[in-house]
């Protein structure tokens, strides 16, 4: 494809003038090394002419969002993603948005772990990696292990199913309860099924404090890092997570807690049933489709109508990104590749929306973010942020 033709298609594109096999024309480009040159010197000049595109109708924009997803074969969020941001930047999110759509049609398929030419390449997408701490302080790496009764605890065998995931069996006589820990790595998760039923997520860098059995009054877990939880109903035994400060109690629901060390809050949100929330004597209760931040100070806060599917983006096998400020985005990233991640000078202003595979190469992803203006390098086990 030429200049002028490229240049043409750019234009009706911003416009919403483009047919659907003209769109499908101009976002395969991307996958040209030259073209994406291209893109990325047209999105400074075009974009800061307004007449050719309207960026700064708020209505306009996110019109052009549904536009650009509507290719793209996946599910598009109700909610706006481009931001209310300088019209530069505003703009230059949109194109982002369109990467992320040609990303989604790319990677339709199983793709593989590395790239072709990257097999050097020390940042990897994460997968299924966990170590469980026993009662005695013996650990067993998850990932290696064979599948089977891997560990006895008291009356209680710990088995790694074939589908990679662990539950726990008692023969039905109670013992002395022990306390086990799930823990996972950076670029890990895993999914554990309690003595209770219940079900249990963990995302990368978290780790799950439970017991052998479940036979006091209740039933009560500790949480650091992330988790989705699906939780067996017993009105006669609630469950309780302890996170930090923090206590979720519930009967029977599906939820998400979020409590990383270095995120500024813990998020709770709810997807089914009903739970409350305690935190330094201040309580609050949910209803599904809320989600609740608490802050260090000690207050928390709630919010109704959360697009749930974000919340619960990393289960699924995506990152979801809704006006995500570029930290937090690679807060994300650095978890899951296990990656480093520094910053060469100030960190750069940005807000970012879409969804993006995570099985995909980290340099897919970071292509896709470098659409905005930020720019990456890479070294061995560290992703550097150049402004």
């Amino acid at each position: 494809m030429d200049k002028q033709t490229f240049s043409n298609l750019l234009k009706r594109y911003l416009n919403e003038e483009l047919s659907q096999e003209e769109a499908s024309r101009l976002l395969d480009s991307l996958g040209d090394p030259d073209m994406r040159r291209q893109w990325e010197q047209a999105v400074g000049g075009m974009l800061r002419d307004k007449s050719a595109h309207g960026q700064a109708d708020p209505a306009r924009m996110d019109a052009i969002r549904h536009r650009i997803l509507s290719g793209s074969g996946k599910p598009v969020p109700q909610r706006s993603i481009v931001r209310k941001l300088h019209p530069v930047w505003a703009a230059a999110a949109v194109l982002a948005i369109a990467a992320v759509g040609f990303f989604w049609m790319r990677t339709s398929g199983p793709q593989p772990v590395v790239a072709d030419g990257e097999a050097q390449l020390q940042v990897v997408p994460g997968g299924n990696k966990a170590v469980l701490y026993l009662a005695g302080g013996q650990a067993i790496t998850l990932d290696t292990a064979g599948n089977g009764a891997i560990a006895s605890q008291g009356n209680v065998q710990v088995i790694k199913l074939d589908s990679g995931q662990l539950a726990y069996q008692g023969t039905g006589a109670q013992g002395e309860v022990a306390y086990n820990t799930l823990a996972t790595p950076r670029g890990g998760q895993f999914r554990i099924i309690l003595p209770d039923g219940s079900s249990v997520w963990l995302n990368a860098a978290s780790s799950l404090r439970f017991p052998t059995a479940f036979n006091g009054k209740e039933r009560v877990v500790e949480l650091r890092g992330e988790a989705y939880f699906e939780i067996a109903k017993n009105v006669q035994q609630p469950f309780r997570v302890q996170v930090k400060d923090m206590t979720v109690q519930v009967l029977g629901t599906h939820f998400n807690v979020m409590a990383y060390e270095d995120e500024a809050t813990v998020r709770t949100t709810l997807l089914e049933g009903a739970v409350k929330v305690d935190q330094g004597g201040h309580s609050l209760n949910m209803r599904p489709g809320q989600q609740v931040t608490a802050h260090p100070a000690g207050n928390m806060s709630i919010q109704d109508g959360v697009d749930v599917e974000e919340a619960v983006a990393w289960k699924n096998g995506y990152f979801h990104f809704n006006h995500e400020s570029l930290p937090g985005v690679m807060r994300q990233v650095g978890r899951w590749y296990d990656a480093e991640i520094s910053y060469e000078g100030a960190v750069p202003d940005r807000e970012f929306g879409g969804k993006i595979e995570r099985s995909s190469s980290v340099k897919d992803v970071l292509k896709i973010l470098e659409l905005s203006g930020v720019r990456f390098r890479i070294e061995g086990k560290k992703i550097i942020v150049i402004p």
